[in-house]
């Protein structure tokens, strides 16, 4: 089953990049690249960590259908 994601519309409403948000959460821009085109499930930790950087519940940004 996919994960899905809305990482792309988060950085939009905060006005990032992936390279920005990727200091911001440890990791690559490739692995962000990643995560978005639904390449790469991250883990748990990294979830936490997007979802605290944007304020937001892991559900607003995850769904796992």
């Amino acid at each position: 089953m996919p994960l899905t994601n809305t990482l792309k519309v988060q950085r939009a409403k905060l006005g990032i990049n992936q390279g920005r948000l990727g200091e911001l959460a440890g990791v690559s821009r490739q692995t962000i690249s990643s995560i978005e085109r639904g390449e790469y499930n991250p883990s748990i930790t990294l979830v936490l960590k997007l979802a605290q950087i944007f304020d937001t519940s892991v559900e607003e940004i995850f769904e796992y259908f």
